[in-house]
């Protein structure tokens, strides 16, 4: 037997996705013409892999692309398309190409690819591919908060009520192949008032006898989410609780959708994802974005940064006499600084993913703030031996090995300090910890730094 017809899934060819001259062959076709090779080129390829060969495209290409070949793009590349340039192919499609693409989806990626869109023409054109009922779903799902979990749930949903048996479940499964969603793991049972009362997973349902009633098979774990519950929340709820999926319920109770695994871990990775780019001050970044987006994203962090400079020379400004005459001071404080910021990224980087997944509460901040604060003291303890050695044999000078030692020590201890109390702080006061942290943690411990070292050269040394 064939490879491909072993591995299912698998057999989507590796090959071509990972062969760098893929993104050639592809351009040449488009210039030849040649509709046949790009049937050649695309039929093996997931649909990830064609949105990470859009993604690698100029606008140029990508456009000419599209208009030789639009039928490359279905549904599902469309949602794994960066969300910078899904507007843009979407504008590139034909109309008949797009209601083609979009028809197939589950209401959950409607409601994503609907979401990033900001052209009410392109958004009527996907609502007006949709069936009625489909676009009814994806309707009432838009109608709730932005980021929450009406907006993440798909409508899709297997419900069955709680008095039925395994038999009556599985005949009604059987009759309902069409209209049942293309996965799901869970079978929801509800009351008459349409209020879930719990779940049975798949396995458990196909494996016992027919005559069993369901409501002896359901889980113990079952949680219902509110459809006005944030987004955020709902994906740690599936990593705390370890949930496979979960239904979501309007504000009285009723089943109204159902959250799967898949939906809450790409809340978590970008959630992840974004308190990456945040803590580098780069926002939500893309290497799709124009020149202008970037500039205008990160100007503002970089003039921030400017400002804590200006700070942190101005502290050094302060003993220009004494580095005036111990020209050493000039080689060895950036040292202290650098130490100094390196320890408090560190602690901070720890910090901040504690707060997002909630380990770093009231009740263990005070041990943590101690961890940090023995960790700086060790560690600055261990390099300030190391430093006060080099300051005493490159400069011959014991005093200045002292100085460097002591202000070492101190740097760390506060930067330690400082990583995990600032974005505490500013965690309380509703402010992005991930965004607004590493310019308060640099600028403390370079003023910090510079003025331990200086302070002390100038009582030592003069």
């Amino acid at each position: 037997m064939a490879k491909d017809e072993l591995s299912g899934t698998e057999g989507y060819e590796d090959a071509y996705a990972l062969d760098a001259t893929l993104y050639e062959d592809v351009i040449a076709a488009v210039d030849a013409g040649d509709e046949a090779r790009l049937d050649a080129l695309f039929e093996p390829l997931h649909p990830a892999d064609i949105a990470d060969l859009l993604e690698q495209m100029s606008s140029g290409e990508r456009a000419e692309l599209l208009g030789a070949y639009s039928r490359a793009i279905d549904g599902e590349v469309l949602s794994d398309l960066d969300e910078v340039l899904r507007e843009e192919v979407i504008s590139l499609l034909p109309e008949g190409a797009l209601a083609e693409a979009v028809r197939d989806l589950e209401s959950d990626d409607v409601v994503d690819l609907l979401e990033d869109i900001e052209d009410a023409g392109q958004q009527q054109a996907i609502l007006g591919a949709l069936d009625d009922d489909d676009r009814a779903a994806v309707e009432a799902a838009l109608s709730y908060p932005e980021d929450s979990a009406g907006r993440l749930m798909q409508t899709e949903v297997v419900r069955v009520p709680e008095f039925w048996s395994v038999g009556e479940t599985i005949d009604f499964l059987r009759s309902q192949t069409e209209d049942l969603p293309e996965q799901f793991y869970h079978v929801i049972l509800v009351d008459p008032r349409m209020k879930p009362v719990g779940n049975v997973t798949l396995g458990r349902l196909l494996s016992t006898p027919r005559p069993v009633m369901m409501r002896d098979l359901v889980e113990e774990m079952f949680r219902t989410i509110p459809a006005d519950q944030p987004q955020a929340d709902v994906a740690y709820a599936f990593n705390q609780y370890h949930l496979i999926s979960a239904p979501v319920v309007d504000a009285d109770g009723r089943l109204v959708g159902v959250i799967t695994i898949d939906d809450a871990m790409i809340v978590l990775e970008e959630e992840a994802e974004e308190d990456i780019l945040r803590l580098a001050g780069v926002g939500d970044s893309s290497l799709s974005d124009r020149i202008l987006e970037t500039t205008k994203r990160r100007f503002p962090w970089l003039f921030v940064n400017l400002i804590t400079a200006i700070l942190a020379s101005a502290v050094i400004a302060q003993f220009e006499e004494t580095i005036a005459q111990f020209v050493a001071l000039a080689v060895l404080m950036p040292i202290v600084a650098s130490m100094g910021g390196n320890a408090g990224t560190q602690s901070l980087t720890v910090a901040v993913r504690a707060i997002a997944t909630r380990d770093l509460t009231g009740s263990n901040l005070m041990r943590v703030v101690l961890r940090e604060a023995g960790a700086g003291l060790i560690n600055g303890l261990a390099f300030a031996l190391v430093m006060g050695l080099i300051g005493y044999f490159w400069f011959a000078s014991a005093a200045l090995g002292g100085v460097i030692a002591v202000a070492m020590v101190i740097n760390l201890v506060i930067a330690g300090l400082a990583g995990v109390l600032v974005p505490v702080t500013l965690e309380r006061l509703k402010i992005d910890p991930a965004l607004a942290s590493g310019a308060f943690v640099t600028t403390v411990t370079d003023i910090v730094g510079f003025f331990a070292f200086l302070g002390l050269a100038a009582v030592v040394l003069l």
